[in-house]
């Protein structure tokens, strides 16, 4: 059996003991009992008792139990004391070998750290004033075969953190906090919609066709229907259809995948959340999720003034709206207007910054596009307070109406901060035949080179041509969210279980 690249000599001899300890219990009895139920949980416990004066041994007469992994122990003759870890927080047991008998007391000696065990006795407050467990019964309910990481420093690799999540999980109370508040977050942002009359819905993740989205898929193959399938770039075309079928307010939260790059913002797989309105516009979206991460925020955090990364980021003041133009100008003001409106000098000042101007999706790209491109090498990554990126230019957004008042400009916007996107919406284009033009010119673009170019999707244009009302729709990636929220620096650290590239 091959030994994984994360195991040292002495792990080996670890784990060969602890073996030697599970096949004298397996040859005693039964090694995984599964007939506890722990009636206590170390954090209830705590809080019911941390108001009390500590006594020197003083039991009260209340049973409790708890289950946990064993964290510290310390033996000492006659009397040890072990610390145990729920699910919830982290308590100490007593042990005698009065209160348990010798032969129990003789077992607990051998446990190890990791094992999880059961302890049932009476609640008291040691010396130092620290609520212990007095056991009266203790058991070994699970036997760990391989250690602990070492207690004062957990997981020092942050890339075993990654791939052991399981580990990182036992070890750190950090980590534990971050995805505790990654729940609480989808637990506000579902309070939020439902409580503005949105629907909760689940549209398909394999597609035939994939749509919603300027991305690369997955592929994969449908045996029973011998078709190629698409796992889902985004949820859009399908919630759109819904409001076709008369939803009038739907939103998912789950997943989507792009095969694309990895990196500190990027995963593959990701979390987002989409929802649209109908009867409402790129403007109403605007305050709408404003609001909805502003309260998300306060739910998680407790309020919306936070820090990232060492920097205040503050979202209880309205957002900045910006143009793409305009926030390059505001950032590097050398730029001129009469240079930002001359495609010849944008595809030389892209060429000198290194990007691919000959080649798709950059070769036959307008002017909107070549500004965009510009926006995305310069000013993107200085907007770290949260600012709207509004009137996106239609060759990049072949989903959103355009203005009735602008040509070529739609009603879209992309919210940024701390220097990435966090969200993109628009009003929605509903004229099935605009659309359908538009989903030519990308097929277009997708045979001349672009991978992220949209396919045509004729079903979605037949919803289309039953009539959707005038609609709002946006999408907020949760990941990126929960990052600020958690003050994480990668992605990956709120993803538990992130992709890597094998172990070997």
């Amino acid at each position: 059996m091959n030994t994984p690249p994360t195991e040292r000599p002495d792990e080996n001899q670890s784990i060969a003991e602890r073996r030697g300890k599970l096949a004298e219990i397996r040859a005693r009895g039964v090694a995984f009992p599964n007939d506890f139920v722990p009636t206590d949980k170390a954090s209830a416990l705590h809080d019911a008792h941390d108001a009390r004066e500590p006594t020197d041994f003083d039991a009260e007469t209340a049973v409790v139990s708890i289950a946990g992994r064993m964290m510290l122990k310390r033996v000492m003759g006659k009397a040890s004391f072990a610390t145990v870890k729920d699910g919830s927080g982290t308590i100490q047991i007593y042990v005698q070998t009065d209160a348990v008998g010798p032969e129990i007391y003789a077992d607990f000696k051998r446990w190890d750290l990791g094992d999880i065990v059961a302890a049932t006795g009476t609640l008291f407050k040691t010396r130092t004033g620290e609520l212990s467990i007095k056991a009266t019964s203790i058991r070994l309910l699970t036997k760990a075969l391989r250690p602990l990481p070492d207690k004062f420093h957990g997981l020092a690799d942050q890339e075993v953190k990654y791939r052991q999540r399981y580990v990182d999980l036992i070890t750190s109370d950090e980590t534990r906090r971050t995805f505790v508040a990654r729940s609480r977050t989808l637990s506000a942002i579902r309070g939020f919609m439902t409580g503005h009359d949105f629907l909760e819905v689940e549209t398909p993740m394999l597609h035939p066709i994939p749509g919603g989205a300027a991305a690369k898929p997955f592929e994969t193959h449908h045996n029973a229907l011998d078709m190629k399938m698409f796992l889902r770039i985004a949820p859009e075309l399908y919630l759109k259809r819904l409001i076709v079928g008369g939803f009038d307010r739907v939103f998912e939260i789950n997943r989507s995948f792009r095969n694309e790059g990895v990196s500190p913002r990027h995963n593959p797989e990701f979390t987002m959340i989409e929802f649209y309105a109908a009867y409402a516009d790129y403007q109403w979206l605007m305050g709408f999720t404003e609001s909805l991460i502003r309260e998300a925020a306060i739910a998680v955090t407790g309020s919306a003034t936070l820090n990232y990364q060492g920097r205040p980021l503050d979202l209880s003041q309205p957002f900045e709206r910006l143009t793409i133009t305009g926030a390059i100008r505001k950032y590097f003001p050398d730029y001129r207007d009469e240079d930002l409106a001359d495609i010849a000098y944008l595809r030389t000042e892209l060429k000198k910054k290194g990007a691919a101007i000959d080649h798709a999706p950059l070769k036959n790209a307008g002017l909107g596009a070549l500004q965009l491109a510009l926006f995305e090498d310069t000013a993107e990554s200085l907007l770290w307070k949260p600012t709207y990126i509004v009137d996106y230019p239609i060759e990049v957004s072949p989903l959103a109406r355009e203005s009735d008042t602008r040509p070529g400009i739609t009603e879209r916007f992309e919210l940024f901060m701390t220097g990435r996107e966090v969200a993109n919406g628009f009003s929605e284009l509903n004229d099935a035949e605009d659309q359908a033009a538009r989903f030519r010119s990308q097929v277009a673009a997708k045979e001349a080179g672009d991978e992220e170019a949209m396919y045509y999707d004729a079903d979605y244009i037949r919803a289309l041509e039953y009539g959707m009302p005038p609609t709002g729709g946006c999408g907020i990636g949760i990941d990126r969210l929960v990052m600020l929220l958690t003050d994480s620096p990668n992605i990956r650290d709120v993803i538990l279980f992130p992709h890597m590239r094998k172990e070997d």
